[in-house]
């Protein structure tokens, strides 16, 4: 795209530019949703000014964009994506900023993702509940919510922070609130860390509970408090350790297992037969950080070994730059990565 080329957008939009750079205002006729936009004392502006290493500076409802070409045409079509959120009565937090911008890159990285226009608008993958809407906010998770609705059985795999497990019980919410399916199962191993069950306090529900914490956070932020407990009483929603599946057979359910890195070959293949009519199963985990005792071999390792091709099941895999919490996360499993591979490396020189 060179400097001159217009596109359509939601904001007037006004340009002049040199042969090797881009200038360009956009103008956006809600006052009240480009102050929005903008962010406090123009925070959002500077978060796209910092990472796109463009100028864009406000002024009234308008903001004049310049630099180079690209960078600058991605400023924009972020820009656009998020005031067209505003419109619909969402909300613009820096982390969404974050998210418009990565997509916007990754149009011009030449991603195939099937509802993005490279130069023209950005449309992201959502999972909308009652409750709330969360949109994709990386290339990775627009692939994994897109595999979601497709796909039977879905492997999400990689570095913590990275939206596997509440992107997972986000779409098993919609599923139940549609009438897709009957109810939810979510369940994870409950040995961790060396830790077993039989030396925790209390009953095996007291036992259990601070495993499988995650997962209720996830249901409620989905799903009105109330609603989840009357589930969960009537069964509607389980949240069970891995051992309570075994002899069972899940139909018309939404089954998840968080955490399955820390599950055995023997327990995985045990989960994997579970699976009934009408049932959907996600499988999420991270197989660097798996805590099984030395020698025992983790069960999704080997599973996306064993399962590499079958039809029906798709693998979604996150990478460190998927990480959507605090963006020193995304440093530290950077830095983290970076020291697991110099001692793989400096163990295959002592073999």
């Amino acid at each position: 795209m060179n400097g001159h080329e217009l596109v359509s957008s939601p904001a007037r939009q006004t340009r002049s530019a040199a042969p090797d750079a881009n200038h360009f205002v956009l103008t956006f006729e809600n006052n009240r949703l480009a102050s929005e936009l903008f962010g406090q004392f123009d925070q959002n502006l500077k978060l796209l000014e910092e990472r796109l290493h463009v100028d864009a500076r406000a002024r009234g409802n308008s903001v004049s964009i310049s630099g180079d070409v690209t960078a600058t045409n991605q400023a924009r079509r972020a820009l656009d994506y998020l005031y067209e959120r505003l419109q619909k009565g969402g909300s613009v937090e820096a982390s969404d900023v974050e998210g418009a911008i990565r997509m916007a890159v990754a149009a011009d990285d030449q991603l195939q993702l099937p509802t993005m226009e490279r130069k023209a608008k950005l449309s992201m993958a959502q999972i909308s509940t009652r409750k709330k809407t969360i949109v994709a906010r990386t290339p990775t998770q627009d692939t994994y919510i897109r595999a979601l609705e497709r796909a039977e059985l879905v492997f999400g795999v990689g570095p913590a922070g990275t939206g596997k497990t509440y992107l997972a019980v986000a779409h098993a919410a919609q599923l139940l609130e549609r009438g897709a399916v009957d109810r939810i199962i979510l369940s994870r191993p409950a040995v961790e860390a060396g830790e077993r069950l039989g030396f925790l306090p209390g009953d095996m529900k007291e036992k259990v509970d601070p495993y499988l914490r995650p997962l209720y956070d996830a249901l409620y932020d989905m799903i009105p408090g109330d609603k989840v407990e009357r589930a969960i009483t009537a069964g509607v929603i389980e949240i069970a350790p891995l051992a309570f599946m075994r002899g069972r057979t899940l139909s018309n359910a939404a089954v998840i297992l968080d955490e399955a890195q820390n599950t055995t070959s023997m327990q995985m293949k045990m989960f994997l037969t579970r699976l009934g009519e009408n049932a959907r199963m996600i499988i999420t985990g991270d197989p660097s950080q798996v805590d099984l005792p030395r020698g025992v071999k983790s069960g999704l390792v080997e599973a996306l070994h064993v399962l590499k091709g079958v039809e029906g099941i798709s693998v979604t895999r996150f990478k460190d730059i998927d990480v959507v919490r605090h963006p020193l996360v995304g440093r530290i499993v950077q830095a983290y990565d970076a020291q697991y591979a110099v001692h793989e490396e400096s163990e295959e020189v002592d073999r």
